[in-house]
């Protein structure tokens, strides 16, 4: 039986994969700081063993290492407000770079079979969608860059010490367990979150940014498969929905699943690529990829969810290290 390392392992896209890695017989140790993740994301607890770790705290890293020794590492674990990371690089690099070179060390002092990532199609900045892996990356904020650099890391040891590894780049991933709570990521989540309160959809700019969001039934199960398939190892796949849709259509899908009337408030516009969605044909020759599912099923599906949780606070971020320009609505 393998031993599967999951960290970031109770968050959200996390804790999906876990279970598709119990589904393959897996072992499964998720390691988690709980800053974003909840051990109620763990819906079978008495199969994982689970590990309170800081992943910048590389005395911790090792001695979860040492104790379990892995086989496989999926590295979830991540700080993820894009928008946000211009006004918190300090504590973006060290959660998202350094974290990363902690687990990267003890994957190669452990001789780790594999090493996958979720990175981000933040890396691609602000180019010419859709993307494809050949697309050159051009990330415009920190997030991205920081996402790029553990990228380039990992094909640095992979050349050192032949460390195999698998890389995702998933793009506005959506679905149950999501913490709908933060209101500097997942739009689907604030989205909904505000339909619970009664209040409009908050939407940056005018709304015609244009995403492709994806259901995390779409991506765990493939993640969860990498490490195991070999024609993957040393690849990099974008992973997520084909079809983008702009925000405003976004807010009229769930004001509809929400059974709300569509109320939007326009905020002004704040630095964002206007249209970010990928290709995914390499995906597609090294995976047998399912039919992504309908935006229109996975909102009802979330929106089930959403509902039987409640609404959720969505306290300020308290650590801002820049604030000019900070969007007003982030900060109150």
């Amino acid at each position: 039986m393998p031993t599967s390392l999951v960290t970031g392992g109770a968050g959200f896209i996390g804790s999906h994969v876990a279970d598709e890695l119990l589904k393959r017989g897996h072992r499964v140790v998720v390691v988690d700081d709980l800053s974003g993740g909840s051990l109620g994301n763990l819906s079978s607890a008495a199969d994982y063993t689970f590990v309170p770790v800081d992943i910048t705290k590389s005395e911790q890293v090792n001695d979860v290492f040492a104790g379990f020794k892995p086989d496989y590492v999926f590295h979830l674990a991540a700080y993820a407000a894009e928008g946000l990371s211009h006004f918190i690089r300090r504590f973006n690099y060290t959660n998202n770079v350094v974290g990363s070179a902690n687990l990267v060390n003890a994957a190669v002092n452990h001789g780790c079979k594999c090493f996958v990532f979720t990175s981000s199609i933040a890396v691609y900045g602000a180019g010419q969608a859709p993307f494809d892996e050949a697309t050159p990356p051009a990330p415009d904020d920190p997030y991205g860059i920081a996402k790029l650099a553990v990228e380039m890391d990992l094909r640095a040891a992979h050349r050192m010490w032949r460390l195999p590894y698998v890389i995702f780049r998933p793009h506005n991933v959506y679905g149950e367990r999501q913490n709908i709570g933060d209101r500097y990521r997942n739009v689907v989540g604030i989205f909904m979150n505000q339909c619970l309160c009664g209040e409009p959809m908050t939407i940056f700019g005018d709304g015609t940014q244009q995403r492709a969001f994806t259901h995390v039934s779409d991506v765990a199960p493939i993640i969860a498969a990498s490490a195991e398939t070999p024609a993957a190892h040393e690849q990099t796949f974008n992973i997520g929905a084909d079809m983008p849709y702009s925000v405003n259509a976004l807010s009229a899908c769930v004001a509809a699943v929400m059974d709300v009337p569509l109320r939007r408030t326009y905020l002004p516009a704040r630095e964002e690529a206007h249209a970010a969605f990928s290709s995914h044909k390499r995906l597609e020759r090294v995976f047998e990829r399912q039919a992504p599912m309908l935006l229109g099923t996975g909102l009802a599906q979330m929106a089930a969810w959403v509902r039987q949780h409640g609404a959720r606070s969505t306290p300020a971020f308290n650590g801002i290290e820049v604030r000019e320009k900070l969007p007003p609505s982030w900060c109150v």
